[in-house]
Order: C-alpha cells, then structure tokens, then sequence
C-alpha cells in the first residue's frame, strides 16, 4: 500500500478535493493522510478544520502558519514559515506521493518543501493562468516542482507539455471539483436563507472578491468601485470572505464595514461546498473575481460578472462578462447578467472544464498504479520542435 498525502489549506481547495479524497480513503492501495493548515485552523477564517472533522476525514498533521498580517513581508514570512511546517510534517509523514492543488503560496509551501525528500509531487490545476495575481508565478512554479499532473483541460495539458514537461506524465481529467455536483445535494430554502441571513425572494447577488495582487489600484479603491456597483444595482449581497492574501485583511475589514451599513448585504466566513452550491443555483449572479466563477458557475448556468484582471488567461464559459474595476462598467455588467435575456442565452451552455469521467477516478487511478521510484522522481525535460532563429538577446 502506498502513502498518498494530501495538502488542503482552505475552505475552497478542500471543497474541491473531497471526492478524491473520499476514493483514496476507500481504495485498497492507497493510505489517505492529509495534510491541514493555513486558513483552516485560524478562527478568523471560520475555523474550517471544523468542516473537516465533521465529514469524517482523519486529520494525519496540522501545520499552523503565521496569517498575522496581510503585507507583503507578512505573506512572504507567512510563506517561509510554511515550507518549515511542510518539511517537518513531511518527514514525520514519509509519504510516497504528495498532492497539491491550485496556486496559492501555502500550496506551494509544501510542494518546495517536499523536493528535500524522495516525495513525487502530483500537482492539481496546472497550466492555466491568472495573470492579476501573483498566484500566476506560483502555479507554473509548482508544474516544474511536480512530478504528475492533472490538468482541467487539453489547452492546458499542452501548455504544461510546453514548459518541458513529458507527455506520460500529463492527464486531462476536467475540473475535480465539478465531481462534487453529482455527489453534494444542494443547500435551498429555508435553510439556505438561515445560513446567509437573507431572503432568497429577490434573488441575492454572490460576491466573492478577492484582492488583485498584481493590480495597479490599491485595495481601498478596488472596493469603492466594487461597492458603489453594487449599491447602484440595489440587490441583496452575499460576501463571501476574501483570502488571506497580500491585502486580503484590509479587504475583509472594507467588507465588513460596507454591510454593516446595509440591510440587505451579508458577509459569511465559509457556507461549505452543499451552501455554496445553493447559493450559486439560487444567485441572480456571481460578481467577482473567483475561480469558483470561471469553473463551477458555468455548471449552474449562473451569470457571472468577472471584475479586473484577477482571472486574465483563464478559459471561460459565454456565462462570464468581463469588466474592468470601474464602477460605471462593473454595474453596466451586472445589469446585462441579471437580465432575462442573458439568462435565457445561457439554457444551452456547456462547462468546458468537464472532463470525460469523473476526475477523482482518473486522479485515483493513477495514483494508485504508477510507478514509484527512480522513474518517477527522475524527471526529463521534453524539448518541442521548433525553427532555429538567427536572433539573439539584446
């Protein structure tokens, strides 16, 4: 049996991860241990080790980081420390196969961490691009620190075989986390109303915005476009909290302030994958500029006002229109997406981060049946053909 470890260090990458995690606890050849930190053990971010415990899934390490602050040193030390919390947790752990998901700095923490030891590093989400955050940097990073990748789509299957990568170790699996569509029964109702502290009847907004950290404008006036968007929409507003990213503290305190000052805006730490998913087949639509809006909205066929360049590279779906930080085009945006006519144009849309089967089953799979050892941790680099060019650098 081998050891699989598994990295989950916040609310969004482990409402991802559950159904793998759920197939590498139940499988015969593999020995599930997971790997918790970040935002997870902080009560600041809703203390979602909580969610953990509370779907069954045995706790193998804690690694606490340091999220005091939201500056650039405080993340660049937040990092640092990690990869130490990483390294210990690793070699008390001796696992055969680390997996990462995504591009955030913890994530990447741990994949760094993991190259002092003869770990494989199987990385989630590799090839795609955010060009307004520095999660950009991090996540082609991480492709070159992995061993095995599992990609959402073929375009990104080749841009990872393009920064040298063999093919054998590249699989096209879709999205893992649109697997949780066919196994999470949807929050709706009385009890969603419950959890966001709001009537369904007019349909919310779902906001989830988190700060632009290669942006020019500074947080402070990232919101007060964002906000006075959403006042002159004059709809219910559901904030999800922001993450702990460079800026992402001043944010949540902006948050805060803007609803405390409104009747009809909420701020919840964390809804949990089933509140989430209501949410999103209940919303009017999704402003932001999340992920969670360019894959798993496509999926409800909710309208999604995507704001800045946080996203830029990103695959969407013809459900996302895109919008500068201004408050005049963002409420232009909401206006279109909440319209019956944009509604009606998305009753055909197709997500084009579904895979061909179920990506927890192809991720599984190959877990559990590669090749351990030299020709896995060994790695090549796979040189694309191309013309000779008499240029040189400058």
């Amino acid at each position: 049996m081998r050891r699989i470890a598994v990295v989950t260090t916040s609310r969004a990458d482990f409402g991802i991860y559950r159904p793998l995690l759920r197939r590498l606890n139940e499988a015969a050849e593999t020995d599930l241990a997971l790997v918790v930190g970040g935002m997870h053990l902080h009560p600041s971010f809703g203390l979602t080790v909580q969610e953990i415990e509370g779907d069954g899934f045995p706790i193998t390490a804690r690694v606490p980081m340091r999220l005091a602050g939201d500056t650039s040193r405080d993340v660049a030390q937040a990092m640092s420390g990690a990869v130490a919390g990483f390294a210990a947790a690793l070699d008390q752990l001796g696992p055969d196969i680390l997996v990462v998901l995504g591009d955030r700095y913890e994530m990447h923490a741990a994949a760094l961490a993991a190259q002092s030891f003869p770990i494989a590093v199987a990385h989630i989400h590799g090839g795609e691009l955010t060009l307004g955050a520095m999660d950009d940097a991090l996540r082609h990073s991480m492709t070159k620190l992995s061993h095995l990748h599992f990609v959402a789509t073929e375009a990104y299957g080749r841009r990872v075989r393009q920064m040298g990568e063999e093919a054998w170790r590249v699989s096209v699996c879709g999205a893992l986390g649109l697997d949780n569509l066919r196994d999470v029964q949807p929050v709706t109702g009385s009890e969603l109303e419950r959890l966001i502290g709001l009537p369904l009847s007019p349909r919310p907004l779902l906001v989830t915005y988190h700060p632009e950290t290669r942006g020019s404008l500074p947080i402070e006036a990232q919101a007060a476009e964002l906000f006075a968007a959403l006042d002159d929409a004059a709809l219910p507003a559901v904030f999800t909290a922001p993450n702990a990213d460079t800026g992402g503290g001043r944010l949540r305190a902006l948050i805060e302030g803007h609803v405390s000052q409104r009747d009809h805006a909420r701020l919840v730490d964390s809804l949990g994958t089933a509140a989430y998913f209501g949410l999103m087949s209940e919303a009017a639509a999704m402003v932001g500029n999340s992920s969670s809006g360019i894959i798993e909205a496509a999926s409800f066929r909710l309208p999604v006002v995507n704001i800045g360049d946080r996203q830029e590279g990103r695959i969407r779906a013809k459900n996302v229109v895109d919008t500068p930080i201004a408050r005049n085009a963002v409420i232009e945006a909401i206006l279109r997406a909440v319209s019956p006519e944009f509604h009606k144009e998305l009753t055909t849309l197709a997500n084009p981060y579904q895979g061909p089967r179920r990506a927890s089953e192809i991720i599984t799979e190959c877990l559990a049946t590669v090749r351990l050892g030299q020709v896995l941790l060994k790695k090549g680099f796979a040189d694309l053909p191309h013309a000779e060019s008499s240029e040189s650098f400058p």
